[in-house]
C-alpha cells in the first residue's frame, strides 16, 4: 500500500556531510510523521530525527546540532541532513514513516529498506 524508497547513504570521511531521502508512495490518506532511525550490529534501532506533519521536529542527542531533517509535503519526501559526521554515525539508516492509507482509519507504521551509511577517520 505504500512504499518508502531511500537514497543517499554511502562513504564519507570524518567531518564531512550525506544527505539521505526517503519517498513515500502509495495509497496514502495522511502521513502523521516522517522520520529516521539507525542501527548497528548487535544494537537497537534507535531514533535519530523525527518530522510531525505539523513540521515539528525532534532529535537524538546524539543528532542535535549536526544534522537536520525536513520535509518536503508535496512530494511526501523527507530529507536528513547530516553533517559534521563522526565514525561513531556508522549505521545503516532507515526510513520510518507513520501514515494513514486510504482503506484504513488508523495510522499504519512503515520502514524503509535502510541505506548503509560508513564515516571513515
Amino acid at each position: 500500500q505504500v512504499q518508502l524508497v531511500e537514497s543517499g547513504g554511502g562513504l564519507v570521511q570524518a567531518g564531512g556531510s550525506l544527505r539521505l531521502s526517503c519517498a513515500a508512495s502509495g495509497r496514502i490518506y495522511k502521513i502523521h510523521f516522517m522520520g529516521w532511525y539507525r542501527q548497528t550490529p548487535g544494537n537497537q534501532r534507535e531514533s535519530v530525527a523525527r518530522i510531525t506533519s505539523s513540521g515539528s521536529t525532534n532529535y537524538a542527542d546524539s543528532a542535535k546540532g549536526r544534522f537536520t531533517i525536513s520535509r518536503d509535503f508535496a512530494k511526501n519526501t523527507v530529507y536528513l541532513q547530516m553533517d559534521s559526521l563522526k565514525p561513531e554515525d556508522t549505521a545503516v539508516y532507515y526510513c520510518n514513516v507513520v501514515a494513514t492509507p486510504f482503506n484504513a482509519d488508523y495510522g499504519v507504521e512503515y520502514w524503509g529498506e535502510g541505506t548503509l551509511v560508513t564515516v571513515s577517520l
